[in-house]
Order: C-alpha cells, then sequence, then structure tokens
C-alpha cells in the first residue's frame, strides 16, 4: 500500500485521505480517485485523450489498472518506498495510472498541477526516483532548469509519452545519464504495453513489449496486441509496424496518417522527420504537423502547418529547398499554414480535428 502521498507540497498519510477537504478541483479529483481505489471500486470511466478523434468514455476495470502496475514495476525495477512524482492531468489514464503504480507498488507520491514545467518550484535537493512526462515538459525542463538537472540524473527511470519525442530533444536527452524510455500505448491498453529506450548505451530504436504481451500485424500491417491489460483479448490498432521478433517492433505511424496523393502512398511522419531535420539545419524551433487536404486533380495534398506567425519568403525558400532535396515529387508540401497556437487537447495532444476545421475555413 502506499505510503505518503504529497499533494501541493502538504504531506497526507494514506489512512487520512477520506478525511481531506480539497482546496481545488485538481486536489478532489484525486482525493476521489485515491478513496475510491482504496475501497476497492472495481471499474473506473475515462475518457481518451481525443487527438484523433472524439474522446469517448471507455470502462476500465481494476484488475486490469493492477495487471498494468506491476508490469511496469517489473520491467522498471520499482519498489515499495520509490518516490515517483506525479504531474500529468489525473483525469486522463495515464495521470490515473501513475496514482495506481504508486498505490499498488506502495511508492510515496509527490503530486503538482500539471505545467509545461514541472521542475519550476523543485528544490534542488528533490529526490525523485521515477517520473511519466509528456516531450513539452521534458523540454521545458532541459531549456528552463539547468540547475535541477540533478533531479534527473538521479532517477531510476523516467518514461516519456503522448507525443512523438523530436531529434533535437532525443538528442539532449543524451546528456541524461537515468534511462528514459518512449512508450507505446493508449487508454484502451491501459497506458504502454512497450518501452524504447532513448539514451545511453542501451538506446533502440525498436520498442520492447512488457512481459506477457503477445503482438503480431493485421493484414494492413497494423499492429494486433493482446496483453493482460487488454484481459488477453485481441486489439486492433491502426498503428504501422514492422514486427522484428515476438518482443520488438518498430513504430511506422498511423495508418490514418497515410495521405494517397495522385496515387502514391505518403506516411506523414515520414515528411514530418525531413520537415524537422529542414528546420534543425535552419536552427529552427517550431512546432509543426503534416496533413492531407482534399485536391481536385491529386485526391489529396500534403500540407504542411506550423505553430508560427507567417515566416518570411527568404525563410521558407530556404525550407522548401532542402525538402525537396529529401522527398519525393509528390510529398513535398502543397502549402504551408500558418497558425499563432495550435488546438490542443487536455492531454496536450494537437487536436486535429479543431486544426482541419481551422485550416478549411481558410481556403
Amino acid at each position: 500500500t502506499l505510503s505518503k502521498l504529497h499533494i501541493n507540497h502538504k504531506e497526507i498519510p494514506f489512512k487520512e485521505i477520506q478525511n481531506q477537504i480539497p482546496e481545488t478541483t485538481f486536489e478532489k479529483n484525486i482525493f476521489n480517485f485515491c478513496v475510491d481505489w482504496l475501497t476497492g471500486k472495481e471499474y473506473f470511466e475515462i475518457y481518451t485523450s481525443g487527438s484523433t478523434g472524439k474522446p469517448k468514455l471507455i470502462k476500465i476495470y481494476r484488475q486490469q489498472m493492477q495487471l498494468s502496475a506491476q508490469m511496469t514495476g517489473e520491467f522498471l525495477k520499482l519498489k515499495k518506498g520509490d518516490k515517483a512524482l506525479v504531474c500529468l492531468n489525473t483525469e486522463y489514464i495515464a495521470g490515473k495510472m501513475m496514482l495506481v503504480r504508486g498505490l499498488e507498488i506502495g511508492m510515496n507520491l509527490h503530486i503538482i498541477e500539471p505545467s509545461t514545467n514541472p521542475f519550476l518550484n523543485l528544490p534542488i535537493t528533490t529526490q525523485i526516483d521515477f517520473i511519466a512526462l509528456v516531450p513539452m515538459q521534458l523540454q521545458g525542463i532541459l531549456k528552463s532548469e539547468p540547475t535541477r538537472l540533478p533531479i534527473l540524473q538521479k532517477m531510476r527511470a523516467i518514461i516519456v509519452g503522448g507525443a512523438a519525442v523530436g531529434q533535437e530533444l532525443e538528442r539532449d536527452l543524451q546528456l541524461i545519464k537515468a534511462p528514459i524510455y518512449s512508450t507505446y500505448g493508449m487508454t484502451e491498453t491501459i497506458t504502454h504495453i512497450a518501452l524504447k529506450r532513448l539514451n545511453g548505451t542501451k538506446k533502440n530504436q525498436y520498442y520492447k513489449t512488457l512481459p506477457k504481451v503477445s503482438i503480431k500485424q493485421d493484414s494492413r500491417g497494423c499492429l494486433v496486441i493482446s496483453s493482460p491489460t487488454t484481459l488477453d483479448k485481441e486489439l486492433i490498432t491502426n498503428d504501422l509496424v514492422r514486427i522484428i521478433d515476438e518482443s520488438h517492433f518498430e513504430y511506422l505511424g498511423r495508418i490514418d496518417n497515410v495521405i494517397n496523393s495522385g496515387g502514391v502512398k505518403i506516411q506523414a511522419e515520414k515528411v514530418e522527420r525531413v520537415v524537422e531535420n529542414a528546420l534543425l539545419k535552419l536552427k529552427c524551433e517550431y512546432s509543426f504537423v503534416i496533413i492531407p487536404l482534399k485536391d481536385e486533380v491529386l485526391g489529396q495534398s500534403v500540407n504542411l502547418v506550423v505553430e508560427s506567425k507567417s515566416l518570411s519568403v527568404e525563410f521558407q525558400d530556404s525550407l522548401f529547398e532542402i525538402l525537396k532535396a529529401n522527398l519525393g515529387k509528390y510529398e513535398v508540401p502543397k502549402k504551408v499554414f500558418y497558425l499563432p497556437q495550435f488546438p490542443r487537447t487536455l492531454t496536450e495532444k494537437v487536436d486535429k480535428q479543431k486544426m482541419n476545421k481551422l485550416l478549411l475555413s481558410r481556403l
């Protein structure tokens, strides 16, 4: 059982959680979940993230969450008494599972409200063994809080998920000695079912499945998962993969991100990697996405959306010079759109549905 819970810098013995009066909605949600868990609630209703479609309310059973916590604990060698920092939205599965891991493994939980820089108010002497972050948070720590890097260096495990880890961020991670893993999973698999080491001598380009997870491909080339967290039922994903062996796979991209342009099938993630390299060469840091739009001649066209005010014609020319040298004719973005701020979900993922509506209103 959970030893101690620190929430917004207040220490609460877990036996007293039920008697706490929350000061904020954030605290209320956490207290309610912990009470439900400690009193044996059998299932929880949780919304999916809604980054590629409308958020769905799904029922997740206690047993699935317990198995997920055990599998992660075993893989990362987490143990009773370890300190975990919870800085994700606990209304969604990633944040909730940080609470469950603490409750099931017996870790001490330090809980703070989600922000782009979770280390902002942490003393440099803070000892944390385990943390889950989204890439934006990890980037925020590395860029804004260099004096607190020792907190990261001493951790036993860092997991990063919710969005792709960019090449520049991955390069910066090589300065960190603590093991850092990219996660593969979704709400339906009760967070990650596979991890990929991003730094150190054990860095790997393939995801390794957690204990007791089985993987295969369907006829489309998409990943099919069978895991204790899916109650050993097959879950068919829309993620294109290359299976390396029974416990390793390479993630290629989402099948719904395949753009059919002029009869040529283009994987949006491939184009995004080339754009990212081009921006790094030009020493520019912008968030961007590749999206398809209807095209009367091509059927669909590849388009680049940049989170910025309009950039200079000279910059665009330099960017497209690099893109044309590294992409096929139909892969080069047909248009560039600029949005001062990307619409995002509550879990900080780009909301592509809202983005498409914004762009269509401009055409």
